[in-house]
C-alpha cells in the first residue's frame, strides 16, 4: 500500500491564480450575508456558498443535506492521485479496451480515449476533469490503486476516495464509484470543502480553469494520436473571475456544479446539487458574495457541438 500525504490539521490552502485563498477551514455555521441585500433564490435543491479564506458560510440552502453528485465525484479522484506521494506526473498508462467498455456498459461521458494510445497521468487529470472522461478515471484509478486484478485495483482506488474523505472529515460523503455513476453522495457544504482542499494544489487548479487542452499520445500503431478536450463547466468564460471547477450531471443527481470564483482579493466557493439552472444559480450565489448583479445578463459559453455534455 503506498503511503499517501496528509492534510489533516491543515487550516488555510495555497495562494490560488492571483494569490486569493481557498480555505479548508470547517464551514462557519449560520449562513453570513455579504451586504443587506437579500439571500437570493436559487433552483438548485441544495447549495452552498463559502468565503475562500475563512470557510465563512455566505449562502445555505440544505448544505448539510446529502444527495447525489455524479460527475463531481472525479474531484476526489483528482485528489487523491494529486495527494501521491512521489507522484510522476509524466508516468505513460495505457489504455485499455475495458476502460471504454465501462463508457458504453454506463452510458457515461467519455474522453474518448483509444485502446493503445498511452497517455501521462497528467493528460489524464485533464481528461477526466475537462470532458469529464469515465475512461480516464478508470484509467487513474486502475492505475493508483492497490491489486492484482483491475477489479481489486478499482475497489482499492474508491476505498483510498473514501479514506480522504474520512481525513477531510466529510461525514457524509461516501463513494461506490470513480465516476459518480453510482450511489455516490455528499452535501454542498462538504463538497466545498472538498474543493478547497483540492484547490490547494497548482496542477488542479490549472486544469479546472483551463477551456480547452490540447495534447497528443503515442498510439498504439506507432504513430501519434491528437486529442482535444473542451470543459464542461460553462460558467467559465461567462461569470467574470470564474475559476472552475467541476460538472455533474445525471438522471438521480440532476444538474451539479462546483465552482470557484476570485475578484481582487476575495475568492470564492460554492455547490448547486439537483438544479434545472446551474449556471444561473451559481452566478446569483456568486453575486451574493461579490455583492455585484451580472446574474441577470449571463451568457454561458457555447462549446464546440462536438463536445461532451455532463
Amino acid at each position: 500500500m503506498r503511503a499517501r500525504s496528509s492534510v489533516i490539521g491543515k487550516t488555510v490552502a495555497a495562494v490560488a491564480a492571483g494569490g486569493a485563498l481557498i480555505g479548508v477551514t470547517p464551514l462557519v455555521a449560520g449562513a453570513v450575508t455579504s451586504d443587506s441585500k437579500p439571500a437570493p433564490s436559487v433552483a438548485a435543491k441544495g447549495a452552498t456558498l463559502v468565503d475562500g479564506e475563512s470557510g465563512t458560510s455566505l449562502f445555505d440552502k440544505e448544505g448539510g443535506t446529502a444527495r447525489p453528485i455524479a460527475s463531481t465525484t472525479k474531484i476526489m479522484v483528482a485528489s487523491v492521485v494529486l495527494d501521491e506521494e512521489k507522484l510522476d506526473l509524466q508516468q505513460k498508462v495505457p489504455v485499455q479496451q475495458a476502460y471504454r467498455d465501462y463508457v458504453t456498459e454506463h452510458h457515461a461521458s467519455t474522453a474518448d480515449l483509444q485502446t493503445g494510445d498511452k497517455l501521462t497521468v497528467q493528460q489524464l487529470l485533464y481528461a477526466a476533469l475537462l470532458p469529464s472522461g469515465a475512461d480516464a478515471a478508470y484509467a487513474l484509478a486502475d492505475t493508483f490503486g492497490d491489486g492484482d486484478s483491475r477489479a481489486e485495483r478499482v475497489r482499492s482506488f474508491v476505498s483510498q476516495m473514501n479514506a480522504k474523505a474520512r481525513e477531510l472529515q466529510l461525514k457524509k460523503t461516501k463513494f461506490t464509484t470513480f465516476d459518480g455513476t453510482g450511489e455516490d453522495v455528499s452535501t454542498p457544504d462538504e463538497l466545498a470543502k472538498l474543493a478547497g482542499h483540492a484547490m490547494q494544489k497548482p496542477l488542479f487548479r490549472k486544469v479546472v480553469k483551463t477551456k480547452e487542452f490540447k495534447g497528443e499520445a503515442p498510439a498504439a500503431n506507432g504513430r501519434t494520436r491528437y486529442y482535444t478536450w473542451n470543459n464542461t463547466n460553462q460558467l467559465l468564460g461567462a461569470y467574470d473571475g470564474a475559476i472552475g471547477i467541476k460538472t455533474g450531471t445525471t438522471s438521480k443527481a440532476g444538474e451539479c456544479l462546483v465552482f470557484a470564483a476570485k475578484r481582487g482579493d476575495k475568492s470564492l466557493v460554492g455547490t448547486v446539487l439537483n438544479s434545472k439552472d446551474r449556471y444561473k444559480d451559481a452566478a446569483k450565489l456568486l453575486d451574493h458574495g461579490f455583492g455585484s448583479d451580472d446574474a441577470k445578463d449571463l451568457k454561458i459559453r457555447k462549446l464546440p457541438s462536438d463536445t461532451q455534455q455532463d
